[in-house]
């Protein structure tokens, strides 16, 4: 009888115990996980005030930028204007040079006109003045040269009112016409109108019109045997070419 009250005792207090050491464990066991979601919470808690410092910060600064201040809008104002007097300023450099260069054109047609306005009068007059030179050239130099004194049939007649021989009228035509002729030449000279003979030089066809050619021994092949018709410049333009004989080339 006492046996099995021992037995039945121990068991009920083995029982109590484990309860109790479950209820003391779940305690434990909540008591942690307690202070584990609080020391979470305290956590995000310490984290949370820097990014709403960082958020505040960001904020400022994009305010900073997108405020206006009437210096902002006096820079603006002042670097459209900079850059709108720059471009003025390149336009009128431009139309300044096309100006001068409208200008410098201006006059330098006006002198072309000026000096080479006589051009087809000048080139009119040059068979004139060939004309001249020719008929110099037909009265041979020992003529001229000849003596002024009268022949005998003459002399016994010197109280004629013509009392000349014909070599002194042939000198004296020949005077007049070389004087003309030279006359003629000054003035054209005047008006920048200048022959030249090319006898002897290299043969251009840009400046000579050759009429024949001949094969002259000693002679250098292309060169200018004789100029038949002088040529003429009008300022550095060519107003006729010089007629000329060309040694031909024989090899």
């Amino acid at each position: 009888m006492n046996a099995a009250y021992v037995r039945q005792a121990f068991r009920s207090s083995t029982a109590s115990l484990s309860s109790r050491t479950i209820g003391r464990s779940s305690r434990d066991a909540l008591a942690s996980h307690g202070r584990r979601i609080v020391g979470t919470r305290q956590y995000s808690d310490d984290k949370a005030p820097p990014a709403t410092e960082q958020k505040s910060e960001t904020d400022e600064v994009e305010s900073d930028r997108t405020e206006v201040t009437p210096e902002t809008e006096l820079l603006k104002t002042l670097k459209a204007k900079e850059a709108e007097t720059t471009d003025l300023k390149s336009r009128l450099q431009y139309l300044q040079a096309d100006f001068l260069n409208l200008q410098r054109n201006a006059a330098r047609e006006k002198e072309q006109q000026r000096d080479f306005a006589i051009t087809r009068f000048a080139g009119d007059l040059l068979e004139t003045v060939d004309v001249l030179a020719l008929a110099l050239k037909s009265v041979p130099e020992d003529v001229l040269a000849q003596s002024d004194s009268l022949s005998p049939e003459s002399s016994d007649s010197s109280s004629a009112p013509n009392s000349k021989s014909v070599q002194t009228y042939l000198k004296e035509l020949h005077q007049g016409v070389d004087m003309t002729h030279r006359l003629l030449l000054s003035t054209l000279f005047k008006y920048h109108v200048k022959p030249f003979d090319p006898t002897g030089d290299k043969f251009d066809p840009n400046q000579h019109e050759a009429l024949y050619q001949a094969p002259i021994p000693g002679k250098e092949p292309g060169t200018i045997l004789e100029c038949q018709k002088t040529g003429y410049t009008i300022k550095d333009r060519l107003l006729r070419a010089a007629q000329v004989g060309v040694v031909q080339d024989t090899s």
